[in-house]
């Protein structure tokens, strides 16, 4: 059975809206490092509508000359989950209807690696409260958002998390009013230690 591994750009706040705020903080190499250790771990990826209506044009026209990552993104097989889109029109993706927790569970055990999740928050937030996210791999920014969409809002359940591994990258300043002290991006492993307190998953 596959593994379901979450990757996000995340605020300290949570938010995970389009991370077009992370842009000054620069992209440090050891990132496209660390998300490509995990897209090798997966030979699927489980999209919603909104990140898949995102990443398709962003990606289906990318090679791999301009891009490393886009072989994955474009040759993969991708699994939409959404009740309102009808057609699929990136190569190499599935409508899979709403979210249905027992068709995940399928996909899940049907994949020989795992199924990689970006974005994708409302999806996200229903994998976590059914369990079924087995490893979240957060690039936390030193920002606070204040408004937008929270990984981790009100209608998730309290939660214990084990940190499996960080990793600091030294952000590169593209902005003159960032403090002397280049801000740091923290890449941090978790993995549900319960699903919520006091309740163990064994």
């Amino acid at each position: 059975m596959g593994t379901i591994r979450v990757h996000e750009f995340i605020s300290l706040d949570s938010v995970i809206d389009t991370p077009s705020w992370t842009f000054p903080f620069g992209f440090d190499p050891r990132m496209g490092e660390a998300i490509g250790r995990i897209t090798a771990g997966s030979d699927g990826i489980l999209l919603g509508r909104t990140t898949y209506e995102m990443f398709e044009p962003a990606w289906s026209g990318r090679t791999a000359e301009e891009d490393p990552g886009a072989p994955f993104f474009n040759d993969t097989s991708k699994y939409v989950v959404s009740s309102t889109l009808t057609t699929a029109t990136w190569r190499n993706s599935e409508i899979i209807g709403g979210y249905d927790p027992k068709r995940i569970q399928q996909l899940k055990e049907e994949s020989a690696q795992g199924l990689y999740v970006s974005g994708s928050g409302t999806l996200v937030r229903a994998l976590i409260a059914d369990g079924l996210v087995d490893e979240l791999h957060l690039f936390v920014y030193p920002v606070t958002r204040s408004a937008g969409s929270r990984l981790f809002d009100e209608s998730l359940q309290p939660a214990t998390w084990n940190r499996a591994e960080a990793e600091l990258y030294d952000a590169l300043r593209q902005r003159s009013d960032l403090p002397e002290a280049d801000p740091a991006v923290v890449n941090t492993t978790a993995a549900p230690a319960f699903a919520r307190l006091g309740d163990a998953r064994g």
